[in-house]
């Protein structure tokens, strides 16, 4: 119990005070009485009604000061003025600020006793990472290799004038075409013609001149046994006879000549294929130094080139030796040539410039589906279909070590698995070793896996059911 002495004591000392203040808050603490809340609003109230009276007090003082600094009686006021007073003023406002601040330790301290009586919270371990995951399959497959090829046409000629004159006719359109043997160019004859038939009058003078020969020498030989001739005259005869037939064969050399050339005036088609731009028009003077007239070339069937470096060459070898390949060609737009073609010709050396070794494959083109210099993809396939074990592309990585896959075990256990591959089919890879059929390996989430820690799996749709 207080004293009245105690109360007097307590009311005039404002520390006494704030620690009463403070006693009587822990003691509602204490017996569950209010609420933390209405606690700290009653001491926050406190708080400012002594922030309040300390600025009055202040501002009191202050004023105070200035009117004794304005008067100019300051010795007479300091005289009637009592020490006191000023002493009583101070202690006024040395309480407020006390009290205010034991009304905030103790507002500060109500906190802490409801925070303590607080049971800690503790988070729950986040669960595992979800992960999608594929099986490991064996199914069957064809094995298959790619390579990158250039078009080339079987035959393909540059038509040119074998003769000089002017381009009279044109007989085919551009881009069509053409039979073996059909006319495309012809040159103006008549020159070529009138040759034609200079050189067969030679002929028939060389001719008649021989017959004079060879008469004159059946002359003289009955009169060389009876001695109406000599022997000179006889010999002068038969050379007059093989010069005559000399010039014979002369002639109709020339005249050989001139009918070749009448022919170089018509140009024929030499196979079977589509003609090309035509370089000049008709009426152009062409000749043999005029260049090309047009391009024809053979697009059924084709050759593709393919270069392939030595590693390569070696696979190739290896797959031919056990099992029949046979090549395949995608065009641009992923679609497939449905027939295949075959293999004709491997380069007996490598290529020092590339160091690449030549491939060559023939493929039929009736519907002119390949164009000579296009680029294609040739696929090389087994004949027959084999089993292999594969998974997903998406589920192999690689590192300084190789490449691996994460594999989720019974228990939902990561492990790294380090795996061979063999070639790839389609979206998947052919695993020679390192992995067994049944296994799971990750497909989706790969990046929150970690060898050694748990996850949750469930399955990726990646292969087609049934």
């Amino acid at each position: 119990m207080h004293t009245d002495s105690d109360r007097s004591v307590s009311s005039s000392n404002p520390i006494h005070r704030a620690d009463r203040l403070g006693i009587e808050y822990c003691s509602v603490d204490q017996s569950g009485l209010g609420s933390s809340a209405v606690k700290a609003m009653v001491l926050i109230s406190g708080i400012l009604s002594s922030s309040t009276r300390l600025t009055q007090a202040r501002s009191k003082w202050v004023l105070t000061k200035s009117r004794l600094a304005a008067s100019s009686r300051a010795s007479r006021f300091r005289s009637s003025t009592s020490p006191n007073h000023h002493g009583v003023l101070m202690r006024r406002i040395l309480g407020l600020f006390f009290l205010s601040s034991a009304i905030l330790s103790s507002a500060i301290g109500l906190v802490a006793c409801e925070l303590g009586d607080q049971p800690a919270v503790t988070s729950a371990p986040p669960p595992p990472p979800a992960v999608g995951v594929a099986p490991v399959v064996e199914r069957e497959i064809t094995p298959q290799m790619e390579f990158v090829g250039r078009v080339e046409a079987i035959d393909a000629v540059d038509l040119v004038a074998r003769v000089n004159g002017f381009l009279t006719e044109r007989s085919f359109e551009e881009g069509a075409r053409v039979e073996a043997g059909d006319l495309l160019f012809r040159i103006e004859r008549e020159p070529f013609e009138a040759n034609v038939v200079a050189r067969r009058a030679d002929v028939e003078r060389a001719t008649a001149t021989l017959t004079n020969a060879r008469l004159q020498r059946e002359r003289i030989e009955p009169l060389i046994e009876r001695g109406g001739a000599t022997r000179a005259q006889l010999d002068a005869a038969v050379a007059a006879e093989q010069e005559a037939r000399a010039a014979r064969d002369a002639a109709q050399a020339a005249l050989q000549r001139a009918e070749i050339e009448l022919s170089y005036t018509e140009i024929h088609a030499p196979f079977d294929g589509r003609i090309g731009r035509v370089s000049f028009a008709e009426g152009a003077v062409v000749g043999p130094d005029s260049g090309s007239l047009a391009r024809l070339v053979r697009i059924d069937p084709v050759f593709v080139n393919i270069p392939v470096n030595d590693r390569t060459m070696l696979a190739v070898r290896r797959m031919r030796e056990d099992a029949e390949f046979l090549p395949y060609v995608r065009l641009a737009d992923d679609s497939m040539l449905e027939e295949p073609g075959r293999f004709e010709f491997f380069d007996p050396e490598v290529d020092q410039t590339t160091d690449t070794v030549r491939v060559r494959a023939s493929f039929d083109n009736a519907s002119e589906v390949l164009l000579p210099g296009q680029f294609v993809t040739v696929v090389a396939k087994a004949a027959q279909p084999e089993m292999a074990m594969v998974v997903p592309q998406i589920a192999v990585q690689q590192d300084q070590a190789g490449r691996l896959v994460l594999v989720v075990t019974a228990d939902n256990e990561v492990q790294l698995a380090r795996v061979e591959l063999g070639a790839r089919v389609d979206t998947d890879w052919v695993v020679t070793s390192g992995l067994q059929v049944g296994q799971h390996v990750i497909v989706e989430g790969v990046q929150k896996a970690r060898p050694g820690m748990r996850v949750q799996p469930s399955p990726a749709t990646l292969y087609d059911e049934g």
